[in-house]
């Protein structure tokens, strides 16, 4: 029965892939990444889990008369500290799933 000494070998290979991808995506809570606005007069800081962890606003960019134009600035910082994290999960967790085409994968 030679298929299923393969078929053995595939199931390890499968549930090393899966600790190896739950790790990594353990590791993804410890690792931070900062959105800007502004000209960096806005950051917002994010984990590797899109929780926002810290927003920074430099005292200088406050307006009271133009409160509009922090919250456009916090969205903005947000919105790339996101697409960051995405970018930062894409390139962690992508080589589990490099060469398979497995929808809603990363």
């Amino acid at each position: 029965m030679r298929g299923m000494g393969n078929m053995n070998n595939m199931m390890k290979q499968m549930q090393k892939m899966q600790k190896d991808m739950a790790k990594a995506q353990e590791e993804l809570k410890d690792l931070t990444v900062t959105g800007t606005a502004g000209g960096e007069m806005v950051s917002v800081v994010a984990d590797g889990h899109k929780n926002i962890i810290d927003v920074i606003i430099k005292e200088e960019v406050v307006d009271p008369d133009d409160v509009e134009m922090i919250q456009d600035l916090v969205l903005a910082a947000t919105n790339d500290a996101l697409k960051k994290v995405d970018e930062l999960v894409s390139s962690k967790m992508g080589k589990f799933t490099q060469g398979m085409n497995l929808p809603g994968m990363f």
